[in-house]
């Protein structure tokens, strides 16, 4: 089968829906189908890749946003999918690209929206600082992603999350065609081997510990957070290093905020090779996950296959994806969560950390998403390649 998929908001930059839509396609080609994806980029091109075909089509930037860009030309885009011919499809943006769900009912193609986000975390980001107004603002925009939720799943033939955290906007409007289906890990590449003592040496030492913020600096991943958590745990008597690991439009006024208190933080940048990322997150003593609107959290998952400890915010999806081999932080203090994972014993809360990682696996992941679709493995079932039970309107582990 041909499974066309479209993202927006993908860059070569981009984390965890990019290394999603990669692992994915390379599942479903391994399946024995027909992965295209479709994305935005600076200029077009099609080229095969071991995740499948990959179809960039031009697209302007979204201002202010870091480098991300917008499928917006609708006619192309229909032109583009009425020659491809797709026997499914699978859409990763639930506002922009909300028309492809009637283009799919149209032409007789069943449709899956996958939800990276929650509509109703982002639309009430910052309300809770705001008072009264804040209040009002988290109302407002509970209602508007209400409205928006339903009209998306009226559209698709299954909306798919990969957390309860992430399915409740969907649940308490008693959305029948809604499936949960938890992402994976590289457990390969993300292992506590990756551990490099010269790594370390680089920005700790012997006395030191070492934390690491891997991610996206925007303002929903909330990184002003770990640097907070660096000065508060200097404050106690922790020789606290901070590695941050990303870029984004914060990064400016992050550098600006660690100059100015004298933190000893280091910005590495984005990483482009995966390998770097896993030694990193390996060589950690803790990993910090401050962003209160992540829906999975794939680069703390990343961090827990290592064998590295993670805190995240209660507010967030990571509280079920870390369970015991983390810490989860009600409000701001960070600092807090750390210690907490620094006073257990380092070999348990590195093995405790690897054991959780070792529940999520991409062939599991992989044959939900083909049970999504409707379709099995080449001349093998979905059961083979991973967790199914998904009829219309369960939800599962």
């Amino acid at each position: 089968m041909r499974i066309v998929r479209l993202a927006n908001c993908i860059t070569p930059r981009s984390g965890g829906v990019r290394t999603t839509l990669r692992e994915l396609g390379a599942g479903y080609l391994a399946a024995g189908h027909q992965p295209v994806l479709i994305v935005p980029g600076e200029r077009d091109s099609d080229e095969r890749t071991p995740a499948g075909r990959v179809i960039t089509v031009r697209a302007p930037k979204i201002p202010l946003s870091g480098g991300y860009r917008l499928l917006v030309r609708k006619g192309h885009l229909t032109a583009l999918l009425e020659s491809l011919r797709p026997d499914r499809l699978e859409v990763s943006d639930r506002t922009t690209l909300r028309w492809t769900g009637p283009w799919a009912r149209r032409h007789g193609v069943p449709a899956v929206m996958v939800s990276h986000e929650s509509l109703t975390g982002l639309l009430g980001l910052g309300a809770a600082h705001l008072g009264w107004a804040g209040g009002l603002i988290a109302r407002s925009a509970a209602a508007l992603a209400d409205a928006l939720n339903s009209r998306t799943a009226r559209q698709y033939s299954h909306v798919v999350c990969t957390t309860r955290w992430a399915a409740a906007e969907f649940e308490r409007l008693g959305i029948a065609n809604l499936l949960r289906i938890p992402l994976g890990v590289d457990l390969a590449t993300f292992h506590p081997r990756q551990r490099s003592a010269a790594l370390r040496a680089r920005y700790a030492g012997p006395q030191d510990t070492l934390i690491v913020h891997c991610g996206r600096l925007s303002m929903e991943k909330r990184p002003r957070h770990s640097l907070d958590a660096v000065a508060m745990l200097r404050a106690s008597g922790v020789r606290a290093v901070l590695v941050v690991a990303g870029d984004g439009p914060l990064r400016a006024r992050l550098n600006r905020q660690a100059a100015r208190a004298s933190l000893p933080v280091h910005f590495t940048g984005f990483l482009t090779d995966r390998a770097a990322v896993a030694t990193l997150l390996a060589t950690a003593d803790v990993v910090l996950a401050p962003g209160p609107v992540e829906t999975f959290g794939l680069a703390a998952l990343e961090a827990l296959a290592c064998g590295t400890p993670v805190v995240v915010s209660a507010r967030s999806a990571l509280t079920e994806v870390v369970g015991g081999a983390g810490v989860s932080v009600a409000g701001e203090d960070f600092a807090a969560g750390a210690l907490a994972l620094l006073a257990r014993p380092e070999a348990g809360r590195r093995r405790a950390a690897r054991q959780r990682a070792e529940e999520f696996g991409w062939p599991a992941a992989v044959g939900s998403f083909l049970a999504a679709h409707g379709l099995a493995a080449h001349d093998r079932t979905v059961r083979d390649l991973g967790r199914t039970t998904l009829a219309p309107g369960t939800v599962t582990d």
